[in-house]
């Protein structure tokens, strides 16, 4: 198989700052952009209100991916899925794509909202959404990815409940 060389453009600061599957709704951070770019590339961006963000799960390791089929999270309720029907860091090259809300620009940094990656995450590529490029036609899917994601995957993460100490 071909293999790539893709360098970060971006960096995600602040924000979430640990990995969770849930209560990802409410937070503020930024894409800061890389030095190496011009900041004649970001211009223009601040007329969208979404982006399109493609970043890397930089804190999992290789020997995360499983290539095959399993429950999502483990959940016995839901079918066994394969791995291209995962959305998590198992997937063989562990990227992730995100569509944050663009609340304000300022120089490199794009402040946005509801991005579910933590401060330190290296973003791969970033567009503007186009809504005329969204899915196109009625949407199909399975009931568990929204028995999954529906109660609290948006949730804000100042309502996550409080755990226990050990």
């Amino acid at each position: 198989m071909p293999t790539y060389e893709i360098e970060s453009i971006a960096t995600v600061v602040g924000g979430h700052t640990r990995v969770q599957d849930d209560y990802q709704g409410g937070v503020e951070s930024i894409i800061r952009l890389d030095d190496a770019y011009p900041l004649e590339t970001l211009q223009g961006i601040e007329e969208f209100s979404h982006l399109t963000v493609t970043w890397r799960f930089h804190l999992a390791r290789p020997e995360d991916i499983e290539l095959h089929a399993r429950s999502p999270r483990g959940n016995q309720n839901w079918p066994a899925t394969g791995t291209f029907v995962h959305r998590n860091h198992r997937r063989p090259n562990q990227l992730a794509i995100s569509y944050p809300r663009l609340l304000n620009v300022e120089g490199r940094d794009l402040l946005v909202t509801d991005l579910d990656a933590v401060d330190g995450t290296p973003v791969i590529d970033l567009a503007p959404y186009f809504e005329q490029m969204g899915p196109r036609g009625p949407i199909r899917q399975p009931a568990w990815p929204g028995e999954m994601l529906e109660p609290n995957y948006w949730a804000k993460a100042s309502e996550r409940p409080s755990e226990r100490p050990a």
